[in-house]
């Protein structure tokens, strides 16, 4: 029995193989990804939707596809793709993309050039 780490109990849940994966390769291709979980982490399990898709196998074109929605204040799409032959090296790729997407948009919704949200002031000095 494989057991899910922490990390990837929220593509576990909301992976969807699309065309190309076979249902038995799931466990393979949420391992490969478990990296991606501690950065969706931070949003609740019913806010993100994952999918996945491989077109031509194996073939010239072979084409990997990681697709993101995450429902927070507006609903964010994200896209990350691959032509690496090989497979692991692909979804090793777009799991990477993917996370450089995820930071970018957090990183946008952050403050910025507010100092006063940034830090804290000091305390007055009493006496």
């Amino acid at each position: 029995m494989n057991a899910v780490p922490a990390d990837a109990s929220v593509i576990a849940q909301r992976l969807h193989l699309a065309t190309g994966f076979h249902a038995s390769e799931r466990d393979w291709v949420v391992e490969r990804l478990a990296a991606l979980g501690s950065r969706l982490r931070s949003y609740r399990d019913d806010q993100v939707d994952l999918e996945i898709a491989l077109k031509d196998r194996e073939g010239i074109g072979q084409r990997v596809i990681l697709q993101c929605w995450i429902s927070s204040a507006h609903r964010l799409h994200l896209v990350a793709s691959s032509s690496e032959q090989r497979l692991s090296s692909a979804l090793n790729e777009v799991r990477d993309e993917l996370i450089r997407q995820v930071d970018e948009a957090k990183t946008r919704t952050e403050p910025r050039s507010n100092r006063s949200l940034r830090s804290i002031p000091p305390a007055p000095e009493i006496g």
